[in-house]
């Protein structure tokens, strides 16, 4: 039995070694991404508001085929039909008349992000990015208009729909890293299931429980001098 506990031992310390780096940035990413709540980390306090959409005098669009999904929602500049088509175009209606929305100019994107930015700090910049090069926190492939203020709070706009489709405060980026960090994949940071994690995670599973036994390992009393 003791010679069992031996060998459990040393595979003890040779899987500490090994795990003892991941374990610590699990560790670490952990205590950041819980510093803080998320709706803080959402920016949930920096969204305006919007009233409820009336119902009485409501328009729907005229469709030319079939669609996977329609759906009412109100936007700063008034109520409107988010349709999915069934090709996976993503186009507004207005709620009022049924007509299609124009896709939205960089002065249309200025005046939803200043409507929809419920902060103190200042609009300083509206950039627009196709879908084939988004900045890495947004990471939605499409056409979008970038609104970023002065407190480092990035507006994302729907370039088509005019939806505020993203609220990234410094503070989300911040714990987007350590997301990155918590499950390994600091390119994507959606891939939570990589072999790269599973093994590790394995090993520290396995040494953690290598040194739950050890728990138990009798030893000799030391004899004093």
């Amino acid at each position: 039995m003791q010679r069992i506990m031996r060998l459990f031992a040393k595979w003890h310390i040779w899987l500490a070694w090994l795990t003892g780096v991941p374990i610590l940035m699990w560790t670490v990413s952990g205590l950041v991404m819980v510093a803080q709540p998320i709706e803080s980390v959402r920016g949930e306090n920096l969204r305006a508001q919007l009233p409820p959409v009336p119902t009485d005098q409501l328009v729907l669009p005229q469709f030319n085929g079939p669609v996977q999904s329609v759906t009412l929602q109100n936007f700063v500049d008034g109520p409107g039909w988010i349709v999915v088509e069934d090709d996976g175009g993503r186009y507004r209606y207005s709620a009022t008349d049924g007509s299609l929305y124009n896709p939205v100019s960089l002065e249309g994107a200025s005046e939803i992000a200043e409507a929809f930015y419920a902060g103190d700090a200042a609009l300083e910049e509206v950039t627009y990015f196709p879908a084939d090069s988004v900045p890495l926190d947004f990471r939605n492939p499409v056409n979008v208009w970038q609104a970023h203020f002065a407190d480092d709070t990035n507006l994302y706009i729907n370039a088509q729909t005019g939806e505020v489709q993203a609220v990234r405060t410094g503070w989300w980026r911040v714990y987007d890293f350590f997301w990155g960090l918590h499950i390994m994949d600091l390119q994507t940071r959606d891939d939570f299931n990589h072999p790269t994690l599973l093994v590790f995670a394995a090993l520290a599973v396995l040494g953690s429980l290598l040194g739950c036994v050890l728990m138990f390992r009798r030893r000799k009393a030391r004899v004093k001098a």
